[in-house]
């Protein structure tokens, strides 16, 4: 069934529609008529309330968990107020200063990252998320560590720091010396070449026979590379912040919910998959309930936004992940903002 235009609603169900959104949101309990009518705002007696409230249902907009209790929004019902209804409110100074400030403490930008999604989580009481194409490191240098007479570990040591391990088969026969031949040339061949400059250059070197390396040496050269270019297709890094949020006072009596959230948390490559698709376009995406299949059962809503590098093309995406009942007036500018915040540090 397709969400009906607001336009379509009467006045009066427009807004008995926004009191019973507004206090879900704000309470995440049904909102029954005579807490409308107390609240003074529509002039309307909880009877008339109710009939209202009954026409929406009737819509598809509201449902009611039990026989006494108010009406909730379902989700094509917070669609609706998503789409045409709701009035966001921006990021305060000490919201916008919260969020800035992790992305001017420096460091690898894999720690901005996750200390400004950290910040986002914490200001928005949702899990924080951001993917981005991984970080292609310039090298400084290259260094086998043996493991025994077969195997060897190649260290790479980052520009930035940072440090990757992998498994080598050494050549039948090995001396330490042609390991240490090896090395030598690897180290001063790649220094300051990313990895998949690197393997080209000494890819060039071996095949043109410039490589001044033995046959042992050269071997392990060679098996190195073929190991190295596993990383070719280099997975996005995706990075998630304060899960712990999810589980609030109000998940208390939905903890199964709250499980199959987080276990849907765990599956990184679907919710990369999930923020791949918000990469379109410049407009934020809001995913609610079961409008995306792997967070259909665990009925949470997904705010999503690309931000771009000083090429314009899109480098990432930031978002929040949180109970369908999230105030998404407030999250929605907190996630805009975050993704300009972003946007200027990877532009850097």
């Amino acid at each position: 069934m397709a969400t009906p235009p607001v336009t379509e609603l009467s006045d009066r169900a427009r807004d008995v529609f926004r009191a019973v959104v507004d206090g879900y949101l704000q309470t995440g309990a049904p909102i029954g008529s005579k807490t409308i009518a107390a609240g003074g705002g529509l002039n309307l007696s909880p009877a008339s309330i109710r009939n209202v409230m009954g026409e929406l249902e009737e819509r598809g907009l509201l449902s009611s968990p039990h026989t006494s209790a108010g009406r909730m929004p379902t989700e094509r019902g917070l669609r609706l107020f998503v789409d045409g209804m709701m009035q966001v409110s921006e990021p305060s100074a000490e919201e916008r200063a919260a969020i800035e400030r992790q992305v001017a403490g420096g460091g690898p930008v894999e720690e901005a990252l996750a200390a400004t999604t950290a910040a986002l989580s914490g200001l928005s009481a949702c899990a924080g998320l951001v993917m981005v194409p991984k970080q292609e490191t310039r090298l400084r240098s290259i260094g086998f560590v043996p493991l025994g007479p077969r195997q060897a570990m190649a260290v790479l040591v980052g520009e930035d720091g940072s440090v990757e391990n992998r498994v080598v088969e050494l050549p039948h026969g090995m001396s330490a010396s042609a390991l240490v031949e090896a090395q030598n040339y690897l180290s001063a061949t790649a220094a300051g070449a990313t990895l998949a400059e690197a393997r080209a250059r000494i890819e060039r070197e071996l095949a043109d026979g410039r490589a001044a390396l033995q046959g042992a040496a050269r071997d392990l050269v060679a098996r190195g590379l073929a190991v190295w270019s596993e990383d070719g297709d280099r997975r996005p890094v995706l990075i998630v912040r304060g899960q712990s949020r999810l589980i609030d006072e109000g998940a208390a009596a939905d903890l199964d919910r709250v499980r199959e959230l987080l276990d849907d948390l765990e599956g990184k490559q679907e919710v990369a998959a999930l923020l791949d698709s918000a990469r379109a376009g410049d407009a934020t995406r809001i995913f609610i309930g079961a409008e995306n299949k792997l967070f259909a059962l665990s009925g949470s809503s997904v705010i999503a936004r690309p931000f771009r590098g000083l090429d314009g093309r899109v480098v990432g995406v930031v978002g929040v992940i949180g109970p369908t009942r999230l105030n998404y007036a407030r999250v929605v500018p907190m996630v805009d903002f975050t993704a300009a915040t972003l946007a200027r540090l990877m532009g850097h």
